[in-house]
């Protein structure tokens, strides 16, 4: 087949205001197992939503917006549900970014020829198919972002903000996370920025620029967030997926200690994941376990094990009809940085 052929169907993203989960949230309540996990997960983030001293902070880990579930945080940040988020490179700059330029990613084959992908630079991820030289196109306007800046160390909050007002000059109509993000001074982190295809930009930027060049700190990374933790009165932890993002927002209260201005444990915590405990990895490991590590109350947690595409969208959803969001007031992190 060739590649015209391949990248034809484009993966759609699901619109959780076009359905009510309501009803199946709180049936599940009265079911068992992650049914029952989902419906206590539910139940917690309508009560952060609520709790108006709380500060949520979601974590992003997997390929999420490549399978659909953008316009879920898209959603999340325009209906004022999330006041910082946490993410992998890969996310935010490889899935967001490169929609918001124009691109897309498209429906694919777990059975595929991966020899014949290879060949016609087409990238796989499970059953999703990635234009390479359009991803490439995008590490290079990642470049050309960083070549427009003042040469020097910058956090990737910083960064990400650089690139949420170039979408607004050049791509003000897409539907994107880091726009939306940008409008509404919302925080977003990249501790291992690059840790993807989102570095290459940046490794370009620094060949072409040897005497001087932009650069990502991710020690100000941890040192932003933990003065976010240290402004707010309360924290709340919406975990997706798990890895260096939910460890990163994790490290933000023993930071507040180490720095002298000791903060209460993470109030809430909510994690979906289809890791496993038991090998000791941090993606399963229980928030339970975070409790003794000084990072989360144990009073307000939940478990959900299962894939995000099947449950955010049933949460969201929930809490978005239910609208304790509208009387949520809005954080905007952003300006702390001003």
């Amino acid at each position: 087949m060739d590649k015209k052929s391949l990248l034809k169907d484009i993966i759609d993203h699901i619109d959780i205001r076009s359905f009510d989960a309501r009803p199946i949230i709180e049936a599940y309540g009265r079911m068992a197992f992650q049914a029952r996990n989902l419906h206590n997960a539910s139940a917690i983030f309508n009560r952060m939503l609520k709790d108006d001293t709380c500060s949520i902070i979601l974590t992003l880990a997997g390929s999420l917006f490549s399978a659909g579930l953008k316009n879920v945080v898209t959603d999340m940040i325009r209906y004022n549900m999330v006041d910082v988020i946490v993410s992998t490179g890969a996310i935010i700059v490889d899935q967001d970014f490169f929609e918001g330029i124009g691109y897309h990613h498209y429906l694919g084959d777990t059975e595929a020829d991966d020899d014949r992908l290879r060949e016609l630079h087409i990238d796989r991820i499970y059953d999703t198919y990635i234009n390479e030289d359009e991803l490439r196109k995008c590490d290079l306007t990642v470049a050309k972002i960083a070549d427009s800046l003042q040469k020097r160390s910058y956090s990737s909050r910083e960064f990400i903000k650089e690139m949420g007002a170039y979408l607004e000059k050049h791509y003000p109509k897409v539907n994107s996370v880091i726009l939306e993000a940008y409008r509404h001074d919302v925080p977003i982190f990249i501790p291992a920025f690059s840790d993807s295809s989102a570095g290459f930009g940046l490794v370009f930027h620094q060949q072409q620029n040897l005497n001087g060049h932009v650069a990502i700190d991710s020690v100000k990374d941890l040192k932003e967030l933990t003065e976010i933790k240290i402004t707010s009165q309360d924290t709340g932890l919406f975990i997706i997926g798990g890895g260096v993002p939910k460890n990163f927002a994790q490290d933000v209260v023993v930071a507040t200690d180490i720095l002298g201005n000791e903060r209460p444990m993470h109030k809430y915590a909510i994690q979906i994941t289809v890791a496993d405990e038991r090998d000791g990895g941090l993606s399963g490991s229980t928030l339970k376990e975070a409790c003794s590590w000084g990072k989360v109350d144990k009073n307000f947690e939940q478990m959900v094990w299962s894939e995000a595409t099947l449950v955010l969208p049933l949460m969201i959803s929930d809490a978005y009809h239910r609208g304790n969001w509208k009387e949520r007031s809005k954080k905007g992190y952003q300006r702390l940085f001003s």
